[in-house]
Order: C-alpha cells, then sequence, then structure tokens
C-alpha cells in the first residue's frame, strides 16, 4: 500500500472526472504518502475537516468585465474545503490554471482553501453559447460538495455615437422642457451625466429639474437663469462620451403695461386730438420673446372750448326817481357772457345820478311816485287776466299738437325691412332715401321705386302705437295686391334693360307681354283696413327674371345670385320662340326636409311648365355643403304641381332621366322639363358640413351714441347673401368687414357669436350681452332665414368716431373665424366695402351665339369627330373623361348627340371663367383630333383646326 501511495506522489489523478468521484482519496492518497515518506506508520491524531459538515463559501466569484485585453481574476473561498475547483461554461478548469491557498480558521480550527483563476480576452471571444461567458465554484469536503453562484465575464465596451443627441429648444419663460438623451450601447450600460454651461447638473439641488426619468433632462418651469447649453454625458468603466451641446433659449414674451392717461387737448381751442401711450415693459421681451401685439399709441379727436369774452348788454332805462332823488339804470354782462374761462366785462354794472337837476327837497317824496289805491288794484288784475290767457294758451296748444299726431299716423307707409326675415332686431334703423347711398354700386342712380314712401334708414319710433306696430312682422311684407318692380344695385350698375322682379303674388306660365307693373299706393286716409289685412300678407317676395329665346338659344342668369339657365343651341323648334323665366324662392322653403335631411340650396323655378324641349337643358343651383360622399347622401327634388316634393335622383346614382354634377359651390343639372327644383341633402356622419358665409354690417341707431352691429351666419349660397345684402341696404346697413367662410359641422354643438377687443373708454357693451350663443338646430336646420345677432355699443362721447373690435363666430368643437371691424361711423368717412365681384354682374339675358363661350362651327366639328363610333369605344366617352365627367356615361349613350351635351355642360359649368384653352388642351390630349379633321370635307370646315383654333382660344 505504501508503495501505491508513493506511487501517487501526493498527486490527484489526471481526469478531472475521477476527482469528482475520488476526491477523498485524494486527500487519503497524499496523506498515506506523507506517512510512508516519514517512515511513520501512524495516521494524524484529527483531520483538518471536521465532521458532520458541507463546505461554507467564504467568499464567491463576482461578475466580471474585461477591459481592452486585459485578463480578470476570479477568486473562491470556502471553509471547511478539502479541493475547490472552477467548472467554466459547464466544463472543468485544468487543475493546472488553479492557484489554491490553503489556512486555519484560528476560531474554528477548521481548514480554509482559496483558489484563484483567470479569464482572458481570447477565452470570452471564442466562447459561442446561448448566455454569457460564466464560471463556477465547486468544493467537496468529506459529505460532499457545495456549488458557488454563476459570475459571469463579459468583454467592456462603449459605443461612440449616441443613439439620440439631445436638441435645442427655444420655450416660454415658465413652460416645461424636456432634452431627450439616449447614450451610447455599452457593456456595461453607461450612466448619463448632464451638463450645463460644462457643470454638473445636481438634481437634488433643485426640485425643479428631474434628470431619473429615462436619462432625459426635465426642467418642471422654465426660468430665465436655465438658459444655456447642455450637454449629456455617458461613462462606463471603460470610456466617457460626450453628446452633441443643445442649446436651450428661455423667452419672454412682451406685456403691454398700462395706458397713460389721456394727454390734454393739444390746442387750445377747437378741434385737435389727444393721445396716450403705453410700452412693451410688463415684462419686456427677452431672449427673442415676441414684442407687443397691438398699437403702443392711441389717439382720439378732441376739441377745446374757445374762451369767450364777456360782453355789456345796452343799458336799461332809467328807474323812477327814488327818495334820495336818484334814479338808477342796470346793463348785465351776457351779451354774450363769458364762457370758457373769458373775461368777465369791465366797467361797471350799475349807474346812479340825479334825477332833479340839484333840486330835490330831501324827506319830499317826488309826485310821481304817489300811485293811488285804485291804480294797484288795476295792475293786480292785469296781472291775473294774463296768467288766465297763457294756461289757456297752452291747453290749445296741446290740443292741436295731439290731433295733428292723430291726423299724421293715418297714413299708409310702404316699409321693406329685415325684421321680418331674422326674428327682428333689438333696434329698428329707417330713413329716407337719398343719393349717394354707399351701399349702392352705382350711387348715381336709384332704384326704381314708386310706392308713396320709402324709408331705409334710421327713424325713431316713440309713440307706443307705432312700436307695436312696426314691430310686428308682417309689417314689413308687402300687401299682397302689391306688385314692387326693384332694379337692384347690380342691375343699376350696368344699366341694362332686363331687371330682376319681386311680385307679392306667384304668377304661374310666362309674363305677359306689355304688362305695365305699377304700383299701389296705400292712402293715409284708411289706416284700419291697413291693419286688418296684416295677418294675410307674404311673408317675403320672390326674384325673378325673363327672357325670350328662340332655336338659337341663349342664357338666362340671376345675377349675383349664382342661379343660371342654359338652353342649348336647338333645343327650342325654329321659327317659334319661348318667354322663359326663372325664380328663386326668398320666403319660408316650402320643402321640408325628411328626417336629418336639411335644405342645402334654394329653391329654383324654371318655365313656363308645358315648354318642351328637344335637348336637356343645363339648371345650374348653388348649394353649401362641403361636398364630400363620405360624408353627405344629396339628392335633387322636384316640387309637384300638388305642391308636394318628390326624389328626381341622387347625385350619386346611375339614371337616364336627368344628369347631377355636383361643383364645390355648385350643382349643374340636365333637365328636360321644367319646374321647381331643390338640392336637399342628408348627413351620413357628423363630419358632414354646412358652408355659412358670416357678416357684420352696422348702422347708428336712434341714440347718437349708440351704435348697432349685426353679425349674420347664412347659407354660402349667393342669393342668400344678396338677400341680406338687399335687407341691410334698407335699413341703412354697411358691410364693415369682406365676408367669410365657416365649415359648421353636423355634430350638434351650438354656434357662439361674440365681440371682443372693445376699445375702453372709448365704448362699452350692455353687460351679459358680449356673448350669444344660437342652438345647433337653428343653424343647421335654418331653411334659407338669414340668421344673425345684434349688439349695441354705445360711445362714451359724441367725440368718438372711429370703432374697432373683432368678433369672433365659432362653433363648439368646431371651425372658428374672426372679422376684424376697423370703422368710421361717421357716413362721410365710412370706406365702402363691394357686396359682390363684378363677375356676377352680366345681362340676366342673353340670346344667340354671343350666349356660349365655344363658337358654333368648331362645336358642330367637336361633335362630328368625337360622336363617330372608333375601334376604341365612343369616343364621346373620353371626351367626357377629359372634362372630369366619370360618373353616369349611360346618360349621354342615350342622346342624340352625347358630345353635344357634354359641351352643354361644360358651357354651364364654365359661364365665369370661358377655359377655353383647358378645352383645347383636353382636345390634344385624345389624340384623334386631327386624323378625324382630315376626312371632313373642306365645305364643312368654316374655321381653321383646332391647334390654330388653341392658339386663338380654343
Amino acid at each position: 500500500m505504501g508503495g501505491a501511495a508513493g506511487g501517487g506522489g501526493g498527486s490527484c489523478p489526471a481526469g478531472l472526472c475521477r476527482l469528482l468521484l475520488l476526491g477523498l482519496c485524494c486527500w487519503v492518497a497524499g496523506a498515506a504518502a506523507v506517512r510512508g515518506s516519514d517512515n511513520s506508520d501512524t495516521l494524524p491524531e484529527s483531520i483538518p475537516s471536521a465532521p458532520g459538515t458541507l463546505p461554507h463559501f467564504m467568499q464567491e466569484p463576482d461578475d466580471a468585465y474585461i477591459i481592452k485585453s486585459n485578463p480578470i481574476a476570479l477568486k473562491c473561498k470556502a471553509m471547511p474545503a478539502m479541493q475547490i475547483f472552477f467548472k467554466c461554461n459547464g466544463e472543468w478548469v485544468h487543475q493546472n490554471e488553479h492557484v489554491s491557498e490553503e489556512s486555519m480558521d484560528e476560531s474554528t480550527g477548521l481548514k480554509v482553501r482559496e483558489v484563484f483563476i483567470n479569464v482572458t480576452r481570447q477565452q470570452v471571444e471564442d466562447f459561442h453559447g446561448p448566455e454569457d461567458y460564466w464560471c463556477q465554484c465547486v468544493a467537496w469536503s468529506h459529505l460532499g460538495t457545495s456549488k458557488s453562484r454563476k459570475a459571469s465575464v463579459r468583454i467592456a465596451y462603449l459605443r461612440k455615437n449616441f443613439e439620440q443627441d439631445p436638441q435645442g429648444r427655444e420655450v416660454p419663460i415658465e413652460g416645461m422642457i424636456v432634452l431627450h438623451c439616449r447614450p451610447p450601447e455599452g457593456v456595461p450600460a453607461a450612466e448619463v451625466e448632464w451638463l450645463k454651461n460644462e457643470e454638473p447638473i445636481d438634481s437634488q439641488l433643485d426640485e425643479n429639474i428631474d434628470t431619473r426619468a429615462d436619462h432625459n433632462l426635465i426642467i418642471r418651469q422654465a426660468r430665465l437663469s436655465d438658459s444655456g447649453n447642455y450637454t449629456c454625458m455617458a461613462a462606463n468603466i471603460v470610456a466617457k462620451r460626450r453628446s452633441l451641446s443643445a442649446t436651450v433659449i428661455v423667452y419672454v414674451n412682451g406685456g403691454w403695461s398700462s395706458w397713460t392717461e389721456w394727454s390734454a387737448c393739444n390746442v387750445r381751442c377747437g378741434r385737435g386730438w389727444q393721445k396716450r401711450s403705453r410700452t412693451c415693459t410688463n415684462p419686456a421681451p427677452l431672449n427673442g420673446g415676441a414684442f407687443c401685439e397691438g398699437m403702443s399709441v392711441q389717439k382720439i379727436t378732441c376739441t377745446s372750448l374757445c374762451p369767450v369774452d364777456g360782453s355789456w348788454e345796452v343799458w336799461s332805462e332809467w328807474s323812477v326817481c327814488s327818495p334820495e332823488c336818484e334814479h338808477l339804470r342796470i346793463r348785465e354782462c351776457t351779451a354774450p357772457p363769458p364762457r370758457n374761462g373769458g373775461k368777465f366785462c369791465e366797467g361797471l354794472s350799475q349807474e346812479s345820478e340825479n334825477c332833479t337837476d340839484g333840486l330835490c327837497i330831501q324827506d319830499k317824496k317826488p309826485l310821481h311816485e304817489i300811485k293811488p289805491q285804485s291804480i294797484e288794484n288795476a295792475s293786480d288784475i292785469a296781472l291775473y287776466s294774463g296768467l288766465g290767457a297763457a294756461v289757456m294758451a297752452v291747453a290749445v296748444l296741446v290740443i292741436g299738437v295731439t290731433l295733428y299726431r292723430r291726423s299724421q299716423s293715418d297714413y299708409g307707409v310702404d316699409v321693406i325691412d329685415s325684421s321680418a326675415l331674422t326674428g327682428g332686431f333689438q333696434t329698428f334703423n329707417f330713413k329716407t332715401v337719398r343719393q349717394g347711398n354707399s351701399l349702392l354700386l352705382n350711387s348715381s342712380m336709384q332704384p326704381d321705386l314708386t310706392v308713396s314712401r320709402t324709408y331705409s334708414g334710421p327713424i325713431c319710433l316713440q309713440d307706443p302705437l307705432d312700436k307695436e306696430l312696426m314691430t310686428e312682422s308682417s309689417l314689413f311684407n308687402p300687401l299682397s295686391d302689391i306688385k314692387v318692380k326693384v332694379q337692384s344695385s347690380f342691375m343699376v350698375s350696368l344699366g341694362v334693360s332686363e331687371r330682376a322682379e319681386y311680385h307679392g303674388k306667384t304668377h304661374s306660365g310666362t309674363f305677359p307681354h306689355g304688362n305695365t307693373r305699377g304700383f299701389n299706393t296705400i292712402h293715409p286716409r284708411n289706416k284700419t283696413p291697413y291693419i286688418q289685412n296684416l295677418s294675410s300678407l307674404p311673408s317675403r317676395t320672390e326674384l325673378r327674371t325673363t327672357g325670350v329665346f328662340g332655336h338659337l338659344g341663349g342664357r338666362l342668369v340671376m345675377p349675383n345670385t349664382g342661379v343660371s339657365l342654359l338652353i342649348p343651341h336647338g333645343a327650342i323648334p325654329e321659327e317659334n320662340s319661348w318667354e322663359i323665366y326663372m325664380s328663386i324662392n326668398q320666403g319660408e322653403a316650402s320643402l321640408q326636409p325628411d328626417g336629418s335631411e336639411v335644405l342645402l340650396s334654394p329653391e329654383v323655378t324654371c318655365g313656363p311648365s308645358d315648354m318642351v324641349v328637344s335637348t336637356p337643358f343645363a339648371l345650374t343651383i348653388p348649394h353649401c355643403a362641403d361636398v364630400s360622399s363620405e360624408h353627405w347622401n344629396i339628392h335633387l327634388k322636384k316640387r309637384t304641381q300638388q305642391g308636394k316634393w318628390e326624389e328626381v335622383m341622387s347625385v350619386e346614382d346611375e339614371s337616364t332621366s336627368c344628369y347631377c354634377l355636383l361643383d364645390p359651390f355648385a350643382c349643374h343639372v340636365l333637365l328636360d322639363s321644367f319646374g321647381t327644383y331643390a338640392l336637399a341633402g342628408e348627413p351620413i356622419t357628423d363630419c358632414a358640413v354646412k358652408q355659412l358665409k358670416v357678416a357684420v354690417f352696422g348702422c347708428m341707431s336712434c341714440n347718437s351714441l349708440d351704435y348697432n352691429l349685426r353679425v349674420y351666419c347664412v347659407d354660402n349660397t349667393p342669393c342668400a347673401f344678396q338677400e341680406v345684402v338687399s335687407d341691410e341696404m334698407h335699413q341703412g346697413g354697411q358691410l364693415l368687414e369682406e365676408p367669410k367662410l365657416l365649415h359648421f359641422k353636423g355634430n350638434t354643438f351650438s354656434l357662439q357669436i361674440s365681440v371682443l377687443d372693445i376699445p375702453p373708454f372709448l365704448w362699452r357693451i350692455k353687460p351679459f350681452t358680449a356673448c350669444q350663443e344660437v342652438p345647433f338646430s337653428r343653424v343647421w336646420c335654418s331653411n334659407r332665414q338669414p340668421l344673425h345677432c345684434a349688439f349695441s355699443l354705445e360711445r362714451y362721447t359724441p367725440t368718438t368716431t372711429q370703432l374697432s373690435c373683432k368678433i369672433c363666430i365659432r362653433q363648439l368643437k368646431g371651425h372658428e373665424q374672426i372679422l376684424q371691424v376697423q370703422t368710421s361711423i361717421l357716413e362721410s368717412e365710412r370706406e365702402t366695402i363691394t357686396f359682390f365681384a363684378q363677375e356676377d354682374n352680366t345681362f340676366p339675358a342673353q340670346t344667340g351665339p354671343k350666349a356660349f363661350k365655344i363658337p358654333y362651327s368648331i362645336r358642330q366639328r367637336i361633335c362630328a369627330t368625337f360622336d363617330t363610333p372608333s375601334a376604341k369605344g365612343k369616343d364621346w366617352q373620353m371626351l367626357a373623361q377629359k372634362n372630369s365627367i366619370n360618373r353616369n356615361l349611360s346618360y349621354f349613350a342615350t342622346q342624340s348627340s352625347p358630345s353635344a351635351v357634354i359641351l352643354n355642360l361644360w358651357e354651364a359649368r364654365h359661364q365665369h371663367d370661358g377655359d377655353l384653352d383647358s378645352l383645347a388642351c383636353a382636345l390634344e390630349e385624345i389624340g384623334r383630333t386631327h386624323t378625324k379633321l382630315s376626312n371632313i370635307p373642306e365645305t364643312q370646315l368654316e374655321e381653321p383646326d383646332f391647334s390654330y383654333s388653341r392658339q386663338n382660344g380654343l
């Protein structure tokens, strides 16, 4: 046994698996070898490990990082332990790579063993496993083994570029600043530190700064001191990295100081001005902050009363002689009296002198001062008689005035006012018609009005009976038997013979020739029947126009309404002519939409109804919908002879009876029969939008210090706005700002109209009236009734002649528009704003070739070219496609000349611009124009070919 033990030489077998099974035998063999060498036959009295205990790790290996190419040392220490070996990545580390140290714990007498190994960068890089490189200690005692924790070994690094550099910011004072920083990738993960102007930021010392949120720097409320250059620093055990610097600027927007007091008037006498100022110092703008908006100086006119020196009246008569033999005379400083700081009269106000030329005896009364008692009584009677006569004269005067007023109230007045249309204003303003009205485009010509009296401006109604009469909405409508023929402002400016006509009654069929449309006047002698007939008056007049058309066709236009009628060439048989009329219902809409439908256009009537056309005519009707098939389902409706409305078609339907082409602001309809038509829409979603036109008008009220603002929200159709303009003209109103477009959503939220930025100390508005709210249904289902809100402003002094404010019209959770009012309330200084564009001021009726944009000969050749079939299909389909007509082509296929109908539709769409160049481009793009023209005989070509025609407009 000794030899065998000695053969062991005190070393364990080389195989590590045998060490796991025979670890204890290694120690026994070593002890036997020692005993053999010492020639001792006895074992040690005690074994260096206490029986009954497993190894306990006093130190376990820690996670380590290899920096660059430097190896790391893993250390393990256990007690009691006979052997300790490392196991890395599931494999035992060779015994030769271990460095072991033994010691004895003095307190317990147990053996303590400590082992070291080195791990190199190459070992870690060569390892390719599902997890990081790891090592673990295994310690033995005679009772068993113990394992330590796994220690991972990783190669440390830190990349150079930041994943996200902080970005510079400009924030207002007290705003929040967030600077984002994502450090470079690294092992171990980099720690982030923020620098401001190269100085570290300690969030512990400043509660306003937080750097804990995912490496970001958060400044909750920016201060001026927070401006600077910020840098993100990332560091780990390998290296440090700096981000790009981010410049943070905390700016301060300027604020106005309080207004100074008004200065004294700059002139001592007469008309001048006062001013006051303010400075942009509360606070002053800093670091590029915005300067204050608005005026730094305000001026108002002032009138300094000139001083008037007093002047003496003439002397009075001398008084009677006094007992002192003197008489007096006086004078007063009243011719004129001193005013406005003027000087008082210089000199005496009374004089006295002897009245007896020195012959007066003292204590004796002059003879003329002795008055008998009868004379005194007579003077008393005269006094009382005079008072009685004065009382009687006053009574007679009062009775006369009363009778005069009663007689004047019997006069009938034909008043046209919009309070019946809009629900009534707070005040009524009328004034007599005069030349130079700023509401007329050509003020030198007056409307053709033959009513007995016309009021279109301010008139103060003081009598309670008169007020009651004037507030009746029916009073502002003409009597049922009155025909009022008005030559409107846009017709006056052109001087055309065809006039828009307004009738109290609706006439069917064509207008009779030679009818003189006179006026019935209301005689002042009979007021009672007039009052009794108020309930039977029509609500509002009807706008009409007429023209005579023949075989050549033409165009009938209602100026400034967007409504027009195109009669194609050949639609009326030769040697025939018809008087065709067109009217717009300006009263209460007869079409009552079903369910959620709303009226989107005016009700347009064209006739006569018994007229038959051989080619479809084109009717253009404006609408107020924001066109979108996703949000609207729009229908064309027609009124039957029984007065009921029936659906003709949906604009998205396929139909061969009629055709609808919906443009952003108008619908062009191809029809075969005359009648009354309108557009109704059913909103599909809450995003359906009606376009409203908002405008503000103003005028003086009866009180010279008051000024009325009226804000209108009407459907965005020209005829609806023209109705408002006509109404305002009769009230003396003035358009104060260009109308704007408001997109009103069908989301059930109401409309708010408010007056903002009223100049203080110059104007004031009644409390709680600066903001008015209109319910959603009132706006959405208006049925073309003009919606308005009235605001009454009051000047502090009559010297204020300028008004500046803002009108805010907004839908809750919707669109908003601001109307800037900057006007003079003096009519002489007021700037006139044109109501309608000049392009609408066309002749109502145009007949023959001049009514069409495309010359007739070129039109014939286009139809001959594109109505001919080709191998690729009907060429008129290509013509339709190039003119953005891609739907319901089956309608054109049923026509004798599809190309002619397509060109009629083009004429209706381009009645204002007449963009012939775009049509020529479309013809060239089709590519068959030149080849087809070569097959047409020369006798049929009266015009040059298309390529030359384009140079001349087509």
